[in-house]
């Protein structure tokens, strides 16, 4: 009896292994695969939305603008990247936090040399939390106000927004 029972048991666990075994075939693609598109983006004027806190999303923000000004073929003349600084993401701008974000900053600075990717951030701002103009890295610009700029910029130049 107890012969049959594990018998019956090793055929349960057959049973189970080989059905998934067979799910796993059915499942392969069952809506096929995606297809890639070939498309050549023309320069572009964007304006990225910064006020987040998390370094690695700040990255990512640093990370875009780079790719698409490789995109856009390095273009100086066409097209136009602004990051325009506000709320949570100043601190990472500040003189006395260099040290905490050293190579963000350098990663930052070097992507306004030889193109057109522009930080600017929002005095206002800066000036509730205590920062002035002296206390913000030299590739950065001061503007009057980000919501101010963000709409400006969509309106009168014809920036695309993006977060």
């Amino acid at each position: 009896m107890k012969t049959i029972k594990v018998i019956g048991f090793l055929f349960y666990f057959l049973f189970i292994f080989c059905s998934a075994g067979v799910a796993a075939e059915k499942i392969d693609a069952p809506l096929g695969h995606a297809k890639s598109l070939d498309i050549q983006y023309k320069p572009q004027k964007l304006l990225y939305d910064l006020t987040t806190a998390d370094p690695e999303e700040l990255d990512n923000i640093l990370d875009r603008a780079s790719l698409l000004f490789k995109m856009y073929d390095s273009d100086v003349f066409d097209s136009s990247i602004v990051i325009v600084i506000h709320g949570d993401s100043i601190p990472f701008f500040a003189i006395d936090n260099y040290v905490k974000y050293q190579e963000r900053m350098r990663r930052a600075n070097s992507l306004t040399v030889g193109s057109t990717i522009e930080f600017r951030m929002c005095k206002m701002a800066a000036k509730v939390m205590k920062y002035e103009p002296k206390d913000i890295h030299g590739f950065v610009k001061m503007i009057p106000m980000a919501d101010a700029e963000i709409v400006r910029l969509q309106k009168e130049e014809g920036y695309a927004y993006m977060r």
